[in-house]
């Protein structure tokens, strides 16, 4: 999956996967930390939360707003040397303060697994309430397998990922907000490490970072 969405992540009857993401804003000097858990009802549905802290500001109301997404995996191909996804995303997103309206989701999510390569397409609506603007977003990501160029005949090892990423951001009044970003993922048995830097595309000064850990 890449780094700034977690829809696309596959998951397990009974399975549950934790993440933890930090990430830093150089134009905003902003900091913020969003814990995610995805489990799954069987290997078709599959049950996303999440919510984001901010670690740096002098605002009392530092936490952020509760992201419930529902996915449900329509079409699934299944290959000696890889799989082919498509999901559709339905969801809620809840204030955590009486002051902020909420939204709700939808959205769809497709992966194409071929070899040491990977792609990796979401795309989420939301639907404002009250005085909630409406807003969107996609991601688009290409996971290169480094190492190791081949898999051995026997067991599992670690695994390094290159990624590059597009994405962008949308409010309604505003315009979208592109982001490129370039990252590694490294896997070891049931963890992950992976990080970025990120670059805003609309504004060539404005970079930051991302730094995830994962435990499956």
């Amino acid at each position: 999956m890449g780094l700034h969405s977690f829809v696309a992540l596959p998951v397990e009857k009974g399975g549950t996967v934790l993440r933890g993401v930090v990430s830093h804003d150089n134009e905003s000097n902003v900091n913020q930390l969003t814990a995610n858990l995805a489990y799954g009802i069987d290997h078709r549905k599959t049950l996303l939360f999440g919510v984001p802290y901010r670690l740096s500001s002098s605002d009392d109301k530092k936490l952020g707003d509760f992201s419930l997404l529902y996915r449900q995996v329509v079409s699934q191909i299944d290959e000696p040397k890889g799989t082919r996804r498509l999901g559709l995303l339905g969801g809620a997103v809840i204030p955590t303060d009486s002051s902020r309206d909420g939204a709700f989701q939808t959205g769809a999510v497709a992966t194409w697994f071929r070899d040491e390569n990977e792609w990796d397409i979401d795309a989420l609506y939301q639907r404002g309430t009250g005085d909630r603007r409406d807003s969107a977003r996609y991601d688009l990501s290409w996971q290169h397998r480094l190492i190791p160029a081949v898999y051995p005949e026997w067991g599992i090892q670690s695994e390094v990922y290159g990624l590059v990423e597009l994405g962008g951001r949308w409010l309604k009044g505003a315009s979208v907000v592109h982001q490129f970003t370039l990252g590694l993922q490294w896997t070891q048995g049931r963890w992950v490490l992976e990080g970025g830097v990120i670059q805003d595309l609309n504004s060539p000064d404005a970079t930051g970072f991302l730094l995830s850990v994962r435990f499956h």
